[in-house]
């Protein structure tokens, strides 16, 4: 961010980027973590989490203390929705399925911000989400842990 003229020359001065440099320099970051993001699936798809003994790590949580954490089955919930099966991703784990939609909106609402040069609201700026968030894990953490139907079934 740095000042020519007197001009704001950041990426959200409410100017949209026109030119090929400032589409490059306002969509370089939203590309960088959609090639992370693509990088993370090849590395699913090639690991098979739903097969034991793959070079994919197991949960910690769950090896270690015998629990299931919110985030366990994420791996499988991911190999899953690679594969187009819906149903066996919400099986694995909904709440990260939840994550990942979620994670999609932010970085289009990001790139699209970025592009127009001002900021694009999205349920990130929204007030309540870090505590709907919280008690969204907490509930879910307790809920696939209770032993007993119809509970049981979430537990992978």
């Amino acid at each position: 961010m740095s000042q020519v003229a007197g001009e704001y020359t950041g990426i959200y001065n409410g100017i949209p980027a026109r030119t090929f440099a400032e589409r490059a320099r306002a969509l370089g970051p939203p590309a960088a973590v959609v090639a992370a993001g693509a990088a993370g699936c090849v590395a699913v798809l090639l690991g098979d989490p739903t097969t034991p003994g793959g070079f994919l790590p197991v949960c910690p949580t769950h090896s270690l203390l015998g629990i299931a954490c919110p985030g366990c089955g994420g791996l499988r919930m991911m190999y899953s929705l690679l594969h187009g099966d819906l149903l066996g991703a919400l099986h694995y784990n909904a709440l990260s399925l939840v994550v990942v939609l979620l994670s999609v909106w932010s970085i289009v609402a990001w790139a699209i911000g970025r592009w127009r040069g001002r900021w694009l609201n999205s349920w990130l700026h929204w007030k309540w989400t870090p505590l709907a968030f919280g008690v969204a894990f907490t509930v879910w953490f307790v809920v696939r842990n209770l032993p007993f139907a119809p509970f049981n079934a979430l537990y992978v």
